[in-house]
């Protein structure tokens, strides 16, 4: 059965994870996010990180979870989101990348593909 609860679940899932990520990323993020997320442990980077993993909380309306589980999924995708945008931002800096240069969109679509993929 292809559409199935659990096959209706997860592409429900899937797809609030989705428009989580178009809005924290696009949508929330603010300057002051973007200039200092090359800075490590600076308080932008860190609040950006931090409203991706609130807003993938409500993800347990549709897959319901224990709330340790909640919270170390929380407290995963944080530092993973975190690290992934610092390491971007850290070479773009480093190579001097802009939107002109084909390296920046490759530092892009991977960074986009690990936030999904997380």
């Amino acid at each position: 059965d292809l559409m199935g609860g659990g096959d209706a679940l997860l592409l429900a899932a899937m797809g609030y994870l989705l428009l989580k990520h178009m809005i924290a990323d696009f949508m929330l993020q603010t300057r002051y996010q973007v200039a200092h997320k090359v800075s490590y442990g600076h308080p932008g980077g860190l609040l950006h990180a931090a409203i991706h993993s609130v807003l993938t909380l409500p993800i347990y309306l549709i897959l319901p979870a224990e709330p340790h589980v909640m919270l170390t999924i929380a407290a995963v995708e944080f530092a993973i989101h975190y690290h992934v945008d610092y390491l971007k931002e850290r070479f773009v800096v480093l190579y001097n990348w802009t939107t002109a240069d084909a390296p920046f969109w490759w530092a892009f679509g991977t960074d986009q593909l690990l936030h999904n993929l997380t």
